[in-house]
């Protein structure tokens, strides 16, 4: 039996506590570390985990240690785009949040959840899978997955 789970709506605070995790990790010396907008983005977050056919996913692990906690989170999106040669359909998965609790690390967690979501994104016909942000401590288990270092032409707008 697996150790990975889709994620539930009951588990909607964890999975922000972990995104945030994640996101103090990548942008320390930027971010402020506030968890004030979990609030707001927990009703969303709830809706979206309860739909178990839509374009979004989360997986994660429980953790061993802590009742209640997740050791581990993986979560993306299936998108469309036009299709071009080598994605005929255009269908692109997109993995947003990958985070593993600081003491449950290098268990294996993150990739167990990692093969749980590119699996789910082959059963929705993903031509590829995007990820976007990758620490220099997790680029090993990525590329051990097949991941490569793509130029990134990208540019963001803020609305």
């Amino acid at each position: 039996m697996s150790l990975v789970r889709r994620a539930r709506p009951e588990d909607a605070a964890e999975v922000l506590r972990l995104r945030q995790v994640m996101i103090d990790s990548l942008w320390s010396a930027g971010g402020s570390g506030s968890t004030e907008w979990h609030a707001q983005s927990l009703p969303a977050l709830r809706e979206r985990l309860a739909e178990q056919d839509g374009d979004f996913a989360a997986f994660v692990v429980e953790h061993p240690g802590r009742p209640g906690a997740l050791a581990a989170l993986v979560a993306g999106t299936v998108e469309y785009r036009i299709g071009r040669a080598g994605n005929p359909r255009g269908r692109v998965g997109h993995v947003f949040s990958v985070a593993t609790d600081p003491d449950a690390r290098r268990r294996g967690y993150a990739r167990a959840c990692m093969e749980e979501l590119l699996g789910w994104f082959r059963a929705r016909g993903a031509g590829h899978v995007l990820l976007l942000n990758a620490s220099p401590e997790a680029e090993p288990l990525y590329t051990s997955l097949g991941f490569t270092r793509d130029p990134d032409p990208s540019m963001r707008l803020p609305l």
